[in-house]
């Protein structure tokens, strides 16, 4: 049985804290805050509730497993979970509208014919088919097991170019996907959509991104009630079911190691206040305080809260994806050499059907933007945030019929950005880690799980296999696995 330090609270130290106490090690969880979550956190206010990180849920198997790995209940036991139905409502940048079914990939395909013509849907099947290619090429060694010490195999992209032959070659990036493949700047939003959410170019992301749309449009996108904060909630109670001592307010100063034949071990962990606890392993959660060389400018996140008079009106999608209609300007004000603010963004609403996250009779929505990373720009300015808390409201307002009212019925609103991220989670420039992903010579594969010093873990979206709820919940079993059972 060893004895485990786990740094930090976020979903990734929480999976792997209780997957490890399970198999019978002493762990103890540190975490610098009150509270747990870390990106999965919740902001309210006068009886509303919004989520601040993640809103929806891809691959629920993952937490499945962890749920019946360290308690043998269901993850349905523990939250409610509802597929969000249609999967998606688009505003495309002609202004062109359509709504993409969940986990249909037939459906889809139909929609893109009706609303975009002859063609279009059998090209972006033809696109999510290649994309599938890729998801049963790396699924294994990207996302269930340790990144290799020498991964050569993912340095290659595993995208199947539409065309073979003397003259074929495959495409460099998801744009060049979109220009030769789908060829309709409509589609090609659609598909930019997936880099952007992910804070990342698709002039410079591997064709191998194309399993992200893969995924949601296969095996669906789900809504937990409540708010994806419900699932911390509920991954912080099977901590405490098998028995991890939580800390909170607990910050860690360092990591303690002694030097010995073999190199450097990991002997524990020095807190905040001078206290030493000893470990043989210690799993760290925390973001790394450089930028990662994947990227060293990754965008963040900036949020609008509105807290709305008056019920939700049942015409309301879940969910609706407004395309900037000026592309070249989206990606020049978030990857070009100045960073600026782009008015026109491509932004997601949320109206969840949700009474618990508000007063009765009342409605949230949330509007979510990727945007440059605190430091590139100033987001503490209040002036700034107001600024564009108005461009970001006004452009939903304008594009979205359904959206007409947010102005009018709105009580309050409240705007956060990465500076807020950065505050809250230590992430610098609040910056959203991206997933791993296979080609550009390894250039978008976030580092592996086991540290040069004997002991030592990381886990979290900033450790393989990167980014997103899922991805983390997935490092935290790789990490599990490496440590092994007592």
């Amino acid at each position: 049985m060893a004895r485990i330090v786990v740094i930090g609270a976020g979903m990734g130290g929480m999976a792997a804290a209780a997957r490890l106490a399970t198999v019978g090690h002493t762990v103890v969880l540190c975490e610098a805050a009150q509270t747990h979550g870390g990106m999965v956190g919740s902001f309210e206010r006068e009886g509303f509730r919004f989520d601040t990180g993640p809103t929806l849920l891809t691959l629920p198997a993952v937490y499945r497993d962890l749920m019946l790995k360290t308690g043998r209940t269901r993850l349905e036991d523990e939250v409610e979970l509802r597929p969000v139905d249609p999967g998606s409502v688009h505003v495309l940048p002609d202004g062109t509208r359509l709504a993409l079914a969940n986990a249909s990939l037939a459906k889809v395909e139909s929609a893109l014919t009706t609303a975009l013509g002859d063609g279009a849907g059998t090209r972006w099947g033809g696109m999510l088919e290649r994309g599938r290619a890729v998801w049963e090429a790396t699924r294994r060694p990207l996302l269930e097991e340790p990144l290799p010490d020498h991964p050569a195999a993912l340095h290659r992209d595993p995208y199947v170019p539409e065309r073979r032959g003397l003259l074929a070659r495959p495409p460099r990036s998801l744009a060049d996907v979109g220009r030769r493949e789908l060829r309709d700047p409509r589609l090609t939003a659609l598909l930019d959509e997936y880099a952007l959410r992910s804070g990342l170019d698709p002039e410079r992301a591997p064709a191998a991104l194309t399993w992200l749309p893969y995924l949601d449009q296969s095996f669906g996108v789900w809504y937990v009630t409540g708010g994806m904060r419900a699932l911390a909630d509920a991954v912080l109670e099977r901590c405490r079911a098998r028995r991890v001592d939580l800390r909170f307010g607990t910050p860690v100063r360092k990591v303690l190691v002694e030097n010995s034949a073999g190199g450097e071990k990991v002997t524990g962990v020095l807190l905040a206040d001078g206290t030493e606890l000893e470990a043989d392993v210690v799993v760290d959660n925390r973001p790394p305080q450089a930028s990662t060389a994947r990227n060293p400018r990754l965008p963040g996140r900036f949020t609008l809260f509105l807290a709305l008079r008056g019920a939700r009106p049942a015409v309301a999608p879940h969910r609706t994806v407004v395309h900037a209609p000026d592309r070249a300007d989206e990606l020049d004000a978030l990857f070009g050499p100045v960073p600026r603010r782009c008015d026109r963004p491509t932004l997601q609403l949320l109206r969840p059907d949700d009474a618990t996250l508000s007063p009765a009779g009342h409605e949230t929505a949330t509007l979510t933007v990727t945007v440059p990373p605190h430091g590139a720009l100033d987001w503490s300015d209040p002036q700034r945030v107001s600024a564009y808390a108005d461009a970001v409201l006004a452009h939903a307002v304008a594009s979205v019929p359904e959206a007409a009212d947010l102005a009018d019925r709105l009580l309050w609103r409240h705007a956060r950005t990465p500076a807020d991220t950065a505050a809250e989670t230590g992430t610098p420039g609040g910056s959203v880690p991206p997933p791993s992903l296979p080609g550009a010579g390894g250039a978008f594969l976030a580092p592996g799980n086991a540290d040069r010093r004997a002991g030592l873990f990381h886990v979290g979206g900033a450790s393989h296999p990167g980014g997103g709820l899922a991805r983390v919940g997935m490092s935290a079993t790789v990490v599990a696995g490496l440590v092994g059972t007592p």
